[in-house]
């Protein structure tokens, strides 16, 4: 029987529940797996501070576990909280990005530390995404005079039918260029190329020394196929999508019923589920 090493956690639909909490039972599950020396991936579309208070909460620094964020554009060492891998958007497409948003009459948002920055706090779909993360808004009065750093990936946010076809013209343009697809039907990430869970797996696993055969990544989203495919255990959440259900290795139960939980009893902790 392998002996698994890490465990790879996308968040939302996998490790929380509708309300975004992680419930009781599959917190002390995770605690108890990494006593017994697994790591803890946390691996999600959510920037870095929309991540840390359920990486704190699953005692991630004590046991030395990891972050995933950007869906791959970013790996954080959550032991000591540096980021230990990045890759960022080109400063030149920005504008391009903020030029498409604003003629379309969408909003656009990235990050900044611990804020994400907006010129409209008050749009529907920017205040859910600072729910979504549990980070809080800072508005702007010109997205592009403030974005003069470095940033992992904007979102831009709309009414999904008009935001669809705003997708489709972006993804030909800027093909070759950056990444288009929407996580949400009313979020549209704009992400580097390369921006891959399994590729950033697969960098850290060189990083930890760690086999591909060692890991299990659950999921339940498209972002999540790469990383269910690339796994020694691929698992599919019982919600997930059914394209991931066809790649995974094995399907547990929905994040409703504490699906990450009966994995980690089965295949790691040996209980009978």
């Amino acid at each position: 029987m392998t002996e698994y090493k890490i465990l790879v956690l996308d968040i939302d639909g996998t490790l929380t529940k509708k309300d975004k909490t992680i419930s009781e039972h599959t917190r002390k599950t995770l605690i108890l797996a990494q006593e017994k020396g697994i790591k803890i991936v946390l691996a999600s579309g959510r920037p870095v501070y929309g991540i840390a208070p359920l990486a704190d909460e699953l005692q991630m620094d004590k046991y030395h576990g990891y972050v995933l964020a950007y869906n791959g554009g970013a790996i954080i060492d959550w032991s000591d909280k540096k980021q230990i891998y990045s890759n960022m958007l080109p400063d030149d497409v920005i504008p391009y990005l903020y030029k498409c948003a604003k003629d379309n009459n969408f909003e656009i948002l990235s990050y900044c530390g611990k804020d994400i920055v907006t010129e409209d706090t008050s749009n529907k779909y920017v205040a859910y995404e600072a729910m979504l993360n549990k980070m809080p808004c800072r508005q702007v009065d010109n997205f592009l005079d403030e974005i003069k750093y470095e940033i992992p990936k904007c979102l831009i946010v709309g009414d999904p039918e008009p935001l669809h076809e705003l997708e489709k013209k972006m993804a030909l343009e800027l093909d070759g260029k950056i990444n288009v697809f929407r996580s949400e039907p009313f979020f549209m990430e704009l992400v580097p190329l390369g921006i891959d869970k399994a590729k950033c797996l697969e960098k850290l696993n060189t990083m930890i020394g760690v086999r591909q055969e060692e890991m299990i990544a659950c999921g339940d989203g498209f972002n999540d196929m790469s990383m269910v495919e690339y796994a020694g255990l691929g698992v599919a959440m019982s919600n997930a999508q059914d394209k991931v259900k066809a790649v995974a290795d094995y399907i547990t139960l929905s994040n409703e019923e504490d699906g990450v939980a009966h994995v980690v009893e089965k295949f790691i902790l040996n209980k009978e589920a």
